[in-house]
This record gives structure tokens, C-alpha cells and sequence, in this order.
């Protein structure tokens, strides 16, 4: 028998979303009828195999709205309701990085005023239990204030405070994210086992747990974590003493990182896992749309993440019963460790999330190439990284600006020319700006080896030649992990990393 009451990302404070019907769902006894009455309209539905669900018609922006939802003598109701605009911000540790420790984060905390943005964290928790649904009924959604945005997504945060002053309506944050988690985290277990390539996530994975009761799980979960939570403060300690310690030499005196742990049906790194326990629990509240901060931990698989993000974006515009949600994404900055090879899988990661946007419709992309900190995989500054993402749903979404003020210049041909090759551009119509001795720029002939080239902007194209490459076949730019980023728009936006032949 299920007990009434309505989905938690349902509370005082909320975001509704302007100019769609907005569904409100939740859970309840079969045959029940779920009465809702919202700004002086009454609205019912029927509970159906424990669930029940109904669509308000779409409204306009506004502040001060009141809902109630009653089942028989079971009454909820939601105060301080805003109709504005509702986002998800998904991904891993860069959009879970939180406000209070990015660059500037505790100025913006006591100096923001008021923004017109509210957030909701989604119950972050790896698996169900008794302790899962206790935590979820305390979820909430806050409104800015220096202490209840402390611990927000700063890029959701940063986001959501310039389209809010930029289209003057309160704009919503549904933090749904996780630090180290890949892609098939957030998707459903048919979406990965129906591919054969993504299937083997699925299949590397649970095999190996097969014989395991759950208690024994349970248990080498927890002794992991309680070992690992020691193993932090130790490391915390030894890296305030000295920053440049390495890993190996921190493993000789606090002994070998345990991370991530062993696999098991509690851990938030398994497939599936977080899609069932946080995506889930808040899908399908009405939203505008997506931006997405995610991929450095698909290094290992980087040839299968664009079909991975694909899937992905599907599975979520399914989930949210609209095919055109929009979805934005940040490109990966450059990054590698100190000590690391330069093997360039972050760039094939890059690579398959602008093959993504040029291929999927309704989707953006922020590129923050010149937003990475060597030997930092966190980049402190996420000013930048909100602010793209505003340019792109200002552009793509809102249609309050051009184009060109959102993208920096984009690859999109070439030709052979003079003994070189002439690359053309995608928003490049006001020429370069050049910020680096170091040119970024790669030729290669038949044999497929790069060689460093020269490079002329003649207008709003390139042209790349090299004296070691008499009969060039193909160019590429900023193809490495980590290095200067030298070209940019007019309009302060870098030059988005590209290679014109991919079967390289």
C-alpha cells in the first residue's frame, strides 16, 4: 500500500517552470484521487500502480505562488512557489565544486545582494535504504543566502545568476551530480547493455560480484571508507607540509590510496547506480533544460564517449518526455598532472563532445579550453565556465543574443593551398586575437607523423605550412592534455581544439 505524498524535489521555495505545463507527480494508495490547487484552479488525478502525476497548464513568470496537494485527509502545502526558469546541472566534481571554495566564491557570497536563483540539491546518496528516504524528506530547495548557497554548484550558481538578471525571472537549480563518476553512471541499465560497446561497462562490472552476498558488500564497503576517510586527512596533512609531494612518495609514508574502492552495489560508481538512486528521484520535474559538466573520469574509454554522451542525452530527454530539451556542455579544459605523459586522451574527449554538439540537435557547447590549471584537475575559477554557459542558452535557448557574442571560433574545413593547408572557421567573421608566442599548430603528410607549422591568419581563416611537410594531409590544433591555449576570438572566446582528419 503506498502512503501519499508528493515527489521530495516538491517543498517550499520552489522553481516552477514559465511556459510549460509543469508536472507534479509523486506516490499513493491505487484508486486514490490527488486534488492539487494552484494559483485559484483546482486540478485531480487517479494514483496508479503507486504513482500519480498531473500537469498544471503552463504559466508566466511570477513570485508568491502557494500549491496544495491533498489525498483524502492527507494535505501538503507549498509556500513561496516562484514561475521561472528550472535547470539541471549534472555531472562530476567541476559542477558539483561548490561556491564557497571557488575563486571568489566567498566574496560573491556576502556581496550577491539577492539573485533571483534558488537551488535544490538532489539527495545525494549511492543506494536506497530506510537512511535514503530520511535524507530525501529533508531535501529542500533554499534561496540564495550566505549561508544556505555556501555549498551550491558554483557553475550552476554562476549560471543561473546571469540568465536571471539577463531575462529579470527567478531561475532554479537542480543539482544533480557526483565527483568521479563517468557517464553510464547517470544512464539507465537497458540504454548501456543494449550497445554492444557500451555494454562493457556493464559487463566489466557486476560479474564480479556475482557470489557476493550483500553483507559482505556492505562490509567491504564500509571498512573502504572509514580506511579512506584516515587515508585523506593524513594526505591533507602531508600536502599542507608540501604541496609537491607525489603520489608514490605519499603512498610510502601514509600507505597506497585505496580509491575507489571495491566494487560493490552500494558504490556511486557503478553503472546505473546514481541514474537509480539521485536522476530518478527527480525526473520528470518540468525544466528548460540541461548543462552538463562531465567526462575527465572517461580518459580510459575516451574513444567511446561520444556515443556514450549521445546515449546519454537521449536517455534524459526520454526520461523527461521531450525530445528537444536543450542541452548544454562544457568541453574539457586543459589538463594533465605534473609527471604524467602528454597521451592526449583528453583531447579525443574533446574532440567527442564538439562531434556531439555538431551532431545532436538542441545542444551547446562552452568551450573553456584556457580554464584548466596545470596539474589541478579542479580549476578554481568557475566564473568563466557559468558565464559560457549563459552565452549558450542566451543564444541557443532564449534568443536574446547573436551567435556571435557565444562561440569562439569553430573549425569547420579546409583546403590544400600553396603547399599548405587553409583551415576555415565558424564564427571568425571579425578575425583573431593572438595571446601566446606558442602556436598550437600541427601539419602532417602521408605519413601521418604531426610536425609543428608556421601559421598566417588571412582573415577568418588559417593558413598552416610547415617546411618538414611538403605535401601536408592533415592539421590540428592544441592536440595535447595540457598547453598554452594562443588564439581567440574578438570576442575574448578561444579557439576550439580540432583536427581535420579523426581517423588519425
Amino acid at each position: 500500500m503506498g502512503k501519499f505524498k508528493t515527489a521530495a524535489v516538491f517543498s517550499n521555495n520552489m522553481v516552477l517552470q514559465r511556459e510549460k505545463n509543469i508536472c507534479i507527480f509523486g506516490q499513493g494508495e491505487d484508486g486514490q484521487t490527488v486534488k492539487a490547487e494552484f494559483n485559484g484552479k483546482q486540478y485531480q488525478t487517479k494514483v496508479k500502480d503507486e504513482k500519480w502525476s498531473l500537469l498544471l497548464p503552463p504559466m508566466a513568470a511570477g513570485d508568491g505562488y502557494v500549491l496544495t496537494i491533498s489525498c483524502g485527509e492527507a494535505r501538503e502545502c507549498f509556500t513561496n512557489i516562484a514561475i521561472g526558469e528550472v535547470w539541471l546541472a549534472g555531472g562530476q566534481s567541476n559542477m558539483e565544486y561548490e561556491l564557497m571554495n571557488c575563486m571568489n566564491g566567498p566574496e560573491m557570497l556576502q556581496n550577491d545582494g539577492e539573485p533571483k536563483v534558488r537551488f535544490y540539491y538532489t539527495n545525494k546518496r549511492s543506494y536506497i535504504d530506510e537512511e535514503f528516504y530520511e535524507d530525501e524528506e529533508k531535501s529542500c530547495w533554499a534561496e540564495f543566502g550566505q549561508e544556505s548557497a555556501k555549498h551550491w554548484s558554483a557553475v550552476g550558481y554562476i549560471f543561473a545568476k546571469e540568465l536571471a538578471k539577463r531575462l529579470s525571472v527567478t531561475v532554479g537549480v537542480i543539482g544533480c551530480n557526483w565527483g568521479g563518476t563517468i557517464a553510464t553512471c547517470w544512464m539507465s541499465e537497458k540504454a548501456i547493455r543494449e550497445d554492444n560497446e557500451l555494454s562493457v561497462y556493464w559487463d566489466e562490472y557486476y560479474p564480479e560480484l556475482e557470489g557476493k552476498s550483500k553483507e559482505q558488500q556492505f562490509k567491504e564497503y564500509k571498512d573502504y571508507e572509514k580506511f579512506h576517510a584516515n587515508w585523506e586527512k593524513d594526505y591533507a596533512r602531508l600536502y599542507q607540509e608540501d604541496q609537491k609531494i607525489s603520489w608514490d612518495r605519499a603512498a610510502e609514508l601514509i600507505g597506497a590510496c585505496q580509491w575507489p574502492g571495491p566494487k560493490c552495489y552500494l558504490h556511486p560508481f557503478r553503472p546505473s547506480g546514481l541514474y537509480e538512486t539521485m536522476l530518478s528521484r527527480v525526473m520528470p520535474y518540468t525544466l528548460r533544460g540541461f548543462i552538463y559538466y562531465q567526462g575527465e573520469s572517461d580518459e580510459p574509454r575516451a574513444e567511446l564517449y561520444q556515443k556514450q554522451l549521445t546515449r546519454l542525452i537521449r536517455q534524459w530527454r526520454e526520461d523527461w518526455h521531450d525530445l528537444e530539451l536543450p542541452f548544454l556542455t562544457v568541453q574539457l579544459p586543459m589538463h594533465r598532472y605534473e609527471g604524467s605523459p602528454d597521451n592526449k586522451r583528453w583531447c579525443i574527449l574533446r574532440e567527442a563532445q564538439m562531434n556531439t554538439y555538431m551532431t545532436v540537435k538542441n545542444t551547446g557547447i562552452a568551450v573553456i579550453l584556457d580554464c584548466g590549471e596545470f596539474n589541478e584537475i579542479h580549476p578554481k575559477d568557475k566564473a568563466p565556465v557559468g558565464h559560457r554557459l549563459a552565452l549558450q542558452a542566451l543564444t541557443s535557448v532564449y534568443g536574446v543574443l547573436d551567435a556571435k557574442e557565444a562561440f569562439g571560433p569553430i573549425y569547420h574545413s579546409f583546403e590544400y593551398k600553396d603547399g599548405g593547408i587553409e583551415l576555415m572557421f565558424h564564427y571568425a567573421q571579425d578575425g583573431f586575437i593572438t595571446k601566446s608566442d606558442y602556436n598550437g599548430f600541427e601539419i602532417a603528410g602521408d605519413d601521418r607523423i604531426y610536425h609543428p607549422a608556421e601559421f598566417e591568419i588571412r582573415g577568418s581563416g588559417i593558413f598552416v605550412y610547415s617546411k618538414q611537410v611538403t605535401e601536408p594531409v592533415a592539421a590540428r590544433y592544441c592536440w595535447s592534455d595540457y598547453s598554452e591555449v594562443p588564439l581567440f576570438g574578438k570576442n575574448g572566446l578561444p579557439l576550439a581544439p580540432f583536427r581535420t582528419d579523426q581517423n588519425i
